[in-house]
């Protein structure tokens, strides 16, 4: 009997007996389990850690202008005759539209090519630093460092993404983002050094300057070592549509959330103003979760977060980062404005910060790879809450041994946590989506920190040096509010069998 006299009475959607069914359209489900990610030819063990290095260089950068800018910001306000509000923006114009654009950046990479997107965004971040660095005025800055989160926006995800295709074992790949998360961790602690070690003997164009040679460096080395790569998609299935509905609402949503919280202390909570940017967050989120449930390809499949796994993930994500970004500014103001110190010190006393995240990270990835996510993220939990309640007594004289023993603390809960949160989060979505799930966990990341700096800011905002240490007392309780919450998520981190869709 012929294959077509088969075919007849047959419905549409029903394989030739005998015969493998073809692909069908995937969708993303909160459900999807994660299998080793396709990559286009096999890379040796050398070369998947050279992409590792290469990807880790440019998460340097994007960590590193988060929180250098941070004790430059007097040096650039006297430099360009800006006051606060000025400055204020100088640090949140970067912020806001990086976290706003990093769902789009990696469902581009995935669509165009994770390699493409990531040397475009290495290209776009070292032009907009270069006129950071000569920038005449502090309108041209803000404007450049939107333009600088416009970039960053296209490195966090998409080297996540490459690392993920790179590395087909679930333990190196797990082992892997260890490293990431480390390196990630580490340019974050590092800005404060980095930058008052550059006032020291520069000025604060020097804070800019200095991407330069690291952009060049990352994008010969990516042209070279970093192998092109893309979303899976079935024989003849159309590329992913960009969902440009849901990218504005997305935009929008976050912009009122995070300016109200920054600009609340200033205009009064409960200004027109402010309640003018309540009602806007509302109607975002409303709109957002109206146009993504109704999407066949939406930008943030919202049936991700049914998953506890996923949504606990997440949910750590913010969680640390607002316990990460409120201990360096808060660090920063305490020893700068209370304690006298200078730039330069006040940055080296993150060092055991620094130096717990970097030993920790990669621990914890191991970790990860050999036991799964639970116990790193109880560690993390332990170390967090412990630093946050050395410090909520905190007074103008507290004994500088135990300030250095909160911040180490504190880096040790950071480097435990952010691998395992990682890992939970891109095992959360298909390979395919490998951008996306890099980018929802980076998105995360960067509302937890426009989240810290935003409170911190607000609490200690009219506190003379003296009233400063008490006013920040609510910031530490937070942060070990913070660790509390990874007991949580490490009690969600175990997946559970995935039911049908």
């Amino acid at each position: 009997m012929s294959a077509k006299s088969l075919g007849r009475g047959r419905r549409p959607d029903r394989p030739l007996p005998g015969t493998v069914p073809g692909p069908r359209r995937p969708t993303v489900t909160a459900t999807t389990p994660l299998a080793p990610p396709p990559v286009q030819t096999a890379l040796s063990a050398r070369r998947r850690w050279t992409v590792l290095a290469v990807c880790c260089l440019s998460m340097f950068l994007v960590g590193l202008d988060t929180t250098i800018i941070n004790v430059g910001l007097p040096a650039i306000g006297r430099g360009l005759g800006t006051g606060t509000r000025g400055l204020e923006w100088i640090v949140d114009a970067y912020t806001l539209v990086l976290a706003g654009l990093l769902v789009t950046s990696g469902a581009l990479a995935d669509r165009f090519g994770r390699r493409r997107v990531f040397q475009t965004g290495l290209v776009v971040f070292g032009a907009a630093s270069l006129v950071c660095a000569v920038a005449p005025s502090a309108g041209v800055l803000v404007a450049a460092r939107a333009v600088q989160g416009v970039g960053a926006s296209m490195l966090s995800p998409v080297a996540l993404a490459i690392v993920v295709n790179a590395m087909p074992d679930p333990k190196e790949r797990a082992q892997a983002i260890g490293v990431w998360a480390s390196v990630f961790g580490l340019s974050m602690a590092a800005g404060p050094v980095t930058g008052g070690a550059l006032l020291a003997g520069l000025d604060w164009r020097a804070l800019f300057w200095i991407n330069a040679p690291v952009i060049a460096a990352a994008l010969l080395l990516s042209a070279v070592f970093v192998p092109e790569s893309r979303g899976q998609r079935a024989p003849g299935q159309p590329a992913r549509r960009l969902d440009l509905p849901g990218q504005v609402l997305l935009t929008v949503l976050l912009a009122a959330v995070v300016g109200v919280l920054i600009e609340g202390p200033r205009i009064g909570w409960t200004s027109p103003l402010a309640l003018a940017g309540y009602a806007c967050a509302a109607v975002a989120t409303a709109a957002f979760v109206w146009v993504e449930s109704r999407r066949s390809e939406p930008l943030m499949d919202l049936r991700l977060f049914r998953r506890p796994v996923f949504g606990g993930a997440v949910a750590g994500a913010v969680a640390v980062f607002v316990a990460l970004n409120m201990t360096l500014l808060l660090n920063t103001l305490y020893l700068q404005h209370t304690r006298g110190w200078t730039p330069l010190a006040a940055g080296l006393a993150t060092l055991p910060l620094a130096a717990g995240a970097t030993v920790c990270a990669p621990w914890s990835g191991r970790m990860v790879g050999r036991t799964g996510p639970g116990l790193p993220l109880l560690l993390a939990g332990a170390f967090i809450t412990a630093g946050g309640l050395c410090l909520v007594r905190l007074t103008p004289h507290t004994p500088v041994l135990l300030l250095l023993a909160a911040y180490a603390l504190i880096g040790v809960g950071f480097g435990f946590a952010n691998a395992p949160i990682t890992n939970t989060a891109v095992n959360g979505l298909p390979p395919a989506r490998a951008g996306v799930a890099g980018a929802i966990t980076s998105t995360a990341r960067q509302i937890g920190a426009a989240l810290g700096i935003a409170v911190a800011g607000g609490l200690v905002t009219g506190a003379g040096p003296t009233q400063l240490a008490q006013a920040s007392r609510p910031g530490w309780i937070l942060v070990c509010a913070c660790g509390v919450l990874l007991f949580l998520v490490a009690r969600l981190s175990r997946p559970k069998p995935p039911a049908d869709a």
